[in-house]
């Protein structure tokens, strides 16, 4: 933007007000947005210019031109209603609620859609996507590293689509964790239908946001996903790929991370598997080989070695809302180091089998476990790491080092 980047005397509606009359006209993404602000010198003065004028900016043809000029007051004032009916805030780019991170990519949502609530602890974020349609495996190691990152104090973001994704969110949500779905439509929609529960949930518990670009009637077009990946990975410390066939769009979202200066991790597959072949070839072509959180953390630099002291120096097991008999400490106990098979569960405690199964149905109950796919159980974590709550992103400059691009 011109001069300080800022639309001076402006209050938060004329901004808000000014930023749709740009970002609704159709054909004007983030890179178009950028160029009229830049040549008219704040967003109140581009949006209150005409078409001739708009056309002397470079890109800005008589299309472009005219659907700036058929965005209406009304059409603005509509979608301001629309998002206040749905308990939308619409976040524009220079206000400092915006994500620092998603703020500093190459082409940063004009205005950022939010049914939720994002705090300064989702600097801490990892993003999970994977393929739609996956195998078995794919979606129990996408839970599992939803979990493992929920459990560890790391945002998990992901797509909100079916298979990966929405075990990705769940992982996250088993864990007590806080997760961010950008969607691939206007907010005033839910894709697929068959996660409304789940978006709900987030929202409804206060554990993340749902986020989008999209104005909010607009509904699913394919168009929409690749524009979406950056924003997972804008958001994002690092993207995981859990997995992912060779023409998958979540290989986008790979190439978004890296271009943005993220780090791109990888979870091996089966080499005979088609919905592996584009994971492996990342880790073939330099993405990190994920099998635990540590692979993870020894890539975040010194915010790496932070979370990992955070989660060594806590408790062996979380504050549990009601006693424990002398089976279930047992349990939590074998619990404390990470998840574990039921099996393992019995080995490790010495209980007989119908003992443990009882005792480890009465924990889920009790909310000290959670149950993960694979018949797995790992203790919830209640706090989150509030240490790390005033981490600002300031600029990614090195992948492999990423870490020690964020300021506690």
């Amino acid at each position: 933007m011109g001069g300080d980047g800022r639309t001076s005397g402006m209050g938060d509606v004329d901004r808000v007000r000014a930023y749709l009359k740009l970002h609704l006209a159709d054909g004007v993404g983030a890179v178009t947005f950028r160029k009229l602000v830049d040549a008219f010198g704040n967003v109140a003065s581009a949006a209150s210019a005409g078409p001739a004028q708009w056309r002397q900016v470079e890109g800005i043809g008589p299309e472009k031109a005219k659907a700036l000029a058929d965005v209406t007051d009304e059409l603005v004032e509509e979608e301001i209603s629309e998002a206040e009916k749905h308990q939308v805030a619409m976040v524009c780019l220079e206000e400092d609620s915006y994500p620092a991170a998603l703020k500093n990519i190459h082409d940063p949502p004009a205005v950022l859609y939010v049914r939720g609530g994002l705090t300064p602890a989702d600097a801490l974020a990892i993003g999970v996507v994977g393929a739609r349609r996956c195998t078995h495996y794919g979606l129990e190691q996408a839970e599992r590293f939803g979990c493992l990152l929920g459990r560890a104090g790391f945002t998990v973001v992901s797509g909100g689509a079916r298979g990966i994704d929405s075990a990705a969110h769940r992982g996250a949500l088993s864990a007590a964790g806080r997760t961010i779905a950008v969607m691939g439509c206007g907010l005033a929609n839910f894709y697929p239908p068959e996660n409304r529960k789940l978006f709900e949930q987030i929202v409804s518990e206060g554990r993340g946001a749902l986020v989008s670009e999209i104005p909010m009637r607009r509904p699913v077009e394919g168009r929409n996903f690749p524009k979406r990946n950056r924003i997972i990975s804008g958001l994002s410390l690092g993207a995981l790929i859990v997995e992912a066939a060779r023409r998958s769009g979540s290989l986008i979202t790979a190439r978004e991370a890296d271009e943005q200066g993220r780090a791109v991790f990888a979870v091996p597959g089966k080499v005979d598997s088609p919905m592996s072949r584009g994971t492996n070839e990342l880790i073939r072509d330099g993405a990190t080989l994920v099998q635990d959180l540590d692979d993870i953390l020894e890539q975040l630099g010194e915010v790496g070695e932070k979370m990992r002291a955070e989660e060594e120096a806590a408790p062996a097991a979380p504050a549990m809302p009601q006693a424990l008999d002398e089976t279930e400490t047992k349990i939590v106990e074998a619990l404390s180091e990470g998840a574990l098979p039921l099996d393992d569960i019995i080995s490790r405690t010495g209980l007989r089998s119908g003992e443990a199964a009882s005792a480890m149905t009465m924990l889920v109950l009790k909310r000290v476990v959670a149950q993960q796919p694979g018949n797995v159980f790992v203790l919830i974590r209640r706090q989150f790491r509030g240490q790390f709550f005033g981490v600002v992103f300031k600029n990614v400059v090195d992948k492999k080092n990423v870490g020690n691009t964020f300021l506690s």
